[in-house]
């Protein structure tokens, strides 16, 4: 039975377990959240390596990208590097293919056509490919990149202002302390706290991680799009609250969660017949064509 297991530095709440089959292979997936704790989870992946098939990092990223310029996260390559036998993945390579696939396959599909959309994504640098892609389909796209992660009321509105205020900006921010960036521990858990709400309102479509989105979510979202990828069975029934027309993530529901994509590319490098440190884009889609993943596509009013 092949094991894959996502270390992450997130709330301990949101832990989850599940066993699936794969290709015919028994898979045991599962999340466990160190709340906060970051040398936790160095010791954690320390005592696990060589045990398990891969390893995800869960809350906090390796990489973040501009363009074709890659920014390595000073905290994310300490956890990183505690896995010296043991695949690990942080979901950046899957960001890249799966979720520029997943808004190719939402318009062919005619869920939704994007030409003319209004799409927030909170942060184009954590979801290149899905804000590519969706350039690509000339949708009236907002980037929440300063907004979502810094706090700053600024929206930007193309990734061309993305990556001129990325060459400044991410040398910088991938020295903070990730806490300052993104919800870590219990901050996953506590009730949103609504801020730039006019950008809420404006959107069709608000994508990009779910906790990002989650963080100033307001009380009323009816009528929209959540395009996200890691929510849980609670998540679901808040969003529902709320008055969310339409949830889709790029990650498959297993056992009532859909996992994140660390969790999704870890199971694939298990899976693939080369060393993970060199499978291309091609690969994960050809891998994730086998398997059938799908998008979760739920109307939830």
């Amino acid at each position: 039975m092949k094991r894959v297991v996502s270390v992450s530095i997130g709330s301990s709440e949101r832990n989850h377990r599940v066993e699936v089959d794969i290709l015919g292979e028994p898979f045991v997936i599962e999340r466990i959240g160190t709340d906060g704790d970051m040398e936790k989870a160095v010791e954690l992946i320390r005592e696990l390596d060589g045990k398990v098939d891969a390893f995800g990092m869960g809350g906090i990223d390796l990489f973040i990208w501009a363009g074709s310029k890659r920014y390595t996260f000073r905290d994310g390559k300490k956890i990183f590097r505690a896995a010296t036998k043991t695949p690990i993945v942080d979901g950046t390579g899957l960001k890249n293919s799966l979720e520029r696939k997943v808004v190719n396959w939402i318009q062919d599909k005619g869920i939704i056509d994007f030409k003319g959309c209004k799409v927030l994504l909170t942060s184009g640098m954590d979801r290149f490919g899905m804000a590519e892609a969706l350039v690509e389909h000339k949708a009236d796209l907002v980037l929440g990149d300063l907004m979502f992660a810094l706090g700053v009321p600024i929206p930007l509105h193309s990734l061309k202002t993305l990556h001129r205020l990325a060459a400044i900006l991410a040398p910088i921010i991938v020295q903070l302390p990730f806490e300052l960036l993104y919800p870590t521990g219990q901050k996953q858990v506590k009730e949103s706290k609504p801020r730039f709400e006019e950008w809420y309102q404006w959107a069709d479509v608000i994508a990009g991680d779910f906790l990002f989105i989650k963080r100033y979510m307001p009380k009323d979202l009816s009528g929209k799009t959540i395009l996200t990828n890691t929510v849980t069975a609670k998540d679901v029934e808040d969003l529902k609250r709320r008055g969310v027309k339409r949830l889709i993530t790029t990650t498959p529901e297993l056992s009532g969660r859909s996992f994140g994509t660390n969790v999704i590319e870890g199971v694939l490098v298990t899976l693939a017949d080369k060393p993970y440190n060199e499978l291309t884009q091609e690969d994960y889609l050809e891998l994730l064509e086998r398997i059938g993943f799908e998008p979760r596509l739920e109307e939830l009013a």
